[in-house]
């Protein structure tokens, strides 16, 4: 197998992809139970667990046991993110290549519903974890669905969020970030904005998956390192997104733009 190539925007076309999808996300909050309420009312997640100091969510159509946990922190921020790798195998070489970057932390196996899981972090200091062994939601009498092969029932209410899309992130160093999901998580560039004065990118977007993008990382005007730009939930349908502007508006959510499609990649999108 070819050795990665730290000039390149891809990894060598021969790299297995080792990562499946974008798993859970942490999110801190000063506010737990009005966030709590923000998701479940009117995102339509449900919650599916708590302990002293966070609450588990999750979305409809996701597998695994939860798709977000808010954890109660004086400052709002981003957690870890969780990527599950696509095979055990898969999983060792992913590991293998973490701590030959000099990023990882080591393996914790106390992780509400994920098995073995090796933590790291990315150049720019957002934590992140790769697992492969995970538990599977078990929906009950109230959101058993009719179709088998969906994990809970369509909720029909608020956003009707379908799954977590994926993750942006602020970062201070664009090319180190990017070298690294290129070299280490062996993800593909799909799209990146050009900075005019030629002078490297602002933004790029990386696809670990078949989907379009995954992981998206933006330049921090602000220097800072290990911020969040923002979390992408996926809809069933172009429609729910403009019922979603509706349910914001009279629940006097703040529409930060949108409706309306984006020139990456061209998806229709709403910012709350």
């Amino acid at each position: 197998m070819a050795e990665p190539n730290v000039e390149s925007d891809n990894p060598p076309i021969d790299w297995p992809r080792d990562i499946a999808h974008v798993g859970p996300v942490e999110l801190f909050t000063p506010t737990l139970e009005e966030t709590r309420g923000f998701f479940v009312d009117l995102m339509a997640l449900s919650e599916v667990g708590r302990d002293e100091s966070s609450i588990y969510l999750h979305s409809w159509d996701d597998y695994e046991s939860f798709t977000i946990r808010i954890i109660a922190r004086e400052k709002a921020g981003i957690g870890r993110t969780y990527l599950r790798a696509a095979s055990p195998r898969a999983l060792e070489r992913l590991v293998e290549r973490i701590e030959a970057s000099g990023y990882g932390e080591g393996w914790v196996d106390d992780i509400r519903g994920l098995g073995a899981t090796f933590l790291f972090t990315d150049p720019d200091g957002h934590a992140m974890g790769a697992y492969w062994e995970v538990e599977r939601f078990v929906a009950d009498e109230s959101n058993r669905p009719s179709l088998k092969n969906q994990a809970a029932r369509y909720p029909g209410r608020g956003a009707n969020i379908r799954r977590l899309d994926h993750v942006n992130y602020l970062t201070g160093d664009v090319p180190s970030t990017s070298a690294f999901l290129v070299n280490v998580l062996g993800a593909r560039c799909t799209e990146r904005i050009a900075k005019a004065d030629g002078s490297g990118y602002s933004g790029v977007w990386y696809s670990v998956t078949n989907k379009s993008y995954d992981l998206v990382y933006t330049e921090d005007w602000a220097g800072a390192s290990g911020r969040l730009h923002h979390l992408a939930f996926a809809t069933d349908s172009r429609d729910d997104i403009l019922r979603a502007a509706d349910v914001f508006l009279e629940a006097g959510v703040h529409i930060e733009t949108g409706p309306h499609k984006h020139a990456i990649q061209q998806t229709f999108f709403l910012y709350v």
